[in-house]
């Protein structure tokens, strides 16, 4: 038999909350942590809200989570990778895993070549003061930005660590320094669905030995003025007025009336363990990884979206991908469509990817999907990209240990998928929950979480 395994740790991080018990606590209780954005002026932007992780009204900064002899790397870090330092912080600690954090003479839970890293990022955009205090050097006589002088002059004005600040790996490649992770590492690097990818690939790791203990996940903000302005002008966020009270009634999943949400920062990194040695060391466990899946969806099904207007029309076809993704991850665990007792979903709130993925769920489980409950997590945290795979697993693991349901929030009554509107927090008897998403890029993964034994 393959070895099993188990979530032991969990880091969310997002406008929800910082740490799984504020983020769930926030979720039950119906609080949403969208608002107008902070990180810069967006006031004149026609995205001006979005979801924020703040700590005590702050942006939260990983020099309050890295080791004293740490902080000054700090300075090299991308919001990206500050937050996914911060959430693998707290997925060891919530999960009792001594690392190298602890200090070069701490008694390790595991050996550092048997603990790997799997996170997921997105597309880093670059600080503007940090880019536009190059540019503003690589002006020619008339005042114009040029190339020639970007050349011969504007590109050394950049800070000499410039572009390693900003590629896609230095997420995992922090956290692998601070934590001491020698064992497989990688970056995945596929948009929605990059969190459930990297938590596959660190189940495969696990399951062939190379591993006992993984930290997986994916972090990306959106919460910056390039994400913004690249995301809004794919229609992937709604325009909205910045003087509208409680932004979060604009953000509606599987609501044809509405096109786009708002952006989001964060995700979610969990520390993964083979079950019996998380059994050995007395671990808490919150769900079983019982099944994961991956596929392809058709291209050209990214939900571009300019007008509300034409967001109402007739739908696209199911999206084929999403739904070979589940079925895979149901073989996978060994049960069938009728097992599932709950679906945190994308709920991307773009009307034409919203009914792909409804299509996607209603090809593998037919007239029950209405019976299944959602737990949709946009209204709450805005589109977190890279992170949003990793937050659902998040809180589907979370959902699994306490057996509740977390509230839903929503704005309207949508059309497309009844019993996808507001409902309170409610107990549930959860044995599996599938986290499911496609992503900008076509990819799909799925994954089952199953009730600790």
């Amino acid at each position: 038999m393959r070895p099993r395994c188990v979530i032991t740790g969990i880091g969310a991080v997002s406008a929800a909350g910082i740490g799984i018990e504020q983020t769930w606590d926030s979720l039950c209780s119906g609080r949403s942590g969208i608002a107008p954005i902070s990180a810069f002026d967006a006031t004149t932007s026609p995205h001006p809200f979005g979801g924020e992780a703040k700590k005590e009204d702050q942006l939260v900064s990983a020099r309050d989570y890295v080791p004293k002899h740490y902080r000054k790397a700090t300075k090299v870090m991308a919001r990206d990778t500050e937050l996914a330092v911060v959430a693998a912080s707290l997925a060891a600690a919530d999960a009792g895993l001594v690392t190298r954090e602890a200090g070069e003479d701490a008694a390790l839970t595991y050996p550092s070549s048997r603990v790997g890293c799997h996170i997921g990022a997105g597309f880093i955009a670059a600080e503007t003061e940090e880019l536009t205090s190059a540019l503003v050097t690589a002006k020619d006589d008339k005042g114009d930005f040029s190339l020639e002088k970007w050349g011969e002059v504007g590109i050394g004005n950049l800070q000499p660590l410039w572009l390693l600040k900003y590629l896609p790996n230095m997420l995992a490649c922090h956290v692998t320094i601070i934590h001491g992770c020698e064992g497989p590492s990688n970056t995945i690097t596929c948009s929605e669905a990059s969190g459930l990818l990297s938590l596959g690939e660190s189940v495969r790791i696990i399951e062939r030995g190379d591993a006992t203990a993984c930290f997986s996940g994916g972090i990306e903000n959106k919460t910056n003025p390039m994400g913004v302005t690249r995301m809004g002008m794919l229609g992937r966020f709604a325009e909205l007025d910045g003087g509208i009270d409680e932004p979060w009634r604009h953000v509606r999943p599987y609501d044809d009336s509405v096109c786009g949400g708002v952006p989001g920062e964060g995700g979610g990194i969990v520390v993964l363990e083979e079950k019996s040695a998380a059994e050995a060391r007395g671990a808490r466990v919150y769900a079983e990884v019982a099944g994961i899946g991956s596929a392809q969806s058709q291209p050209g099904a990214l939900g571009i979206c300019h007008e509300v207007s034409t967001c109402g029309g007739p739908g696209g076809d199911a999206d084929e991908g999403l739904a070979d993704a589940i079925e895979a991850a149901l073989r996978d665990a060994k049960i069938g469509p009728d097992d599932i007792d709950a679906i945190v979903p994308a709920a991307m709130c773009v009307s034409t990817l919203d009914r792909a993925e409804l299509g996607g769920l209603e090809r593998v489980f037919g007239a029950r999907l209405p019976e299944i409950p959602l737990v949709t997590l946009t209204p709450f945290v805005g589109q977190l990209f890279s992170g949003a795979g990793a937050f659902a697993m998040a809180v589907g693991a979370k959902a699994v240990s306490e057996q509740q349901l977390p509230a839903r929030l929503h704005g309207g009554w949508p059309e497309a998928r009844a019993g996808a509107g507001a409902s309170e927090s409610v107990d549930a008897e959860l044995m599996n929950v599938l986290v499911c998403t496609g992503s900008l890029s076509g990819q799909a993964a799925a994954v089952v979480l199953r009730r600790a034994d």
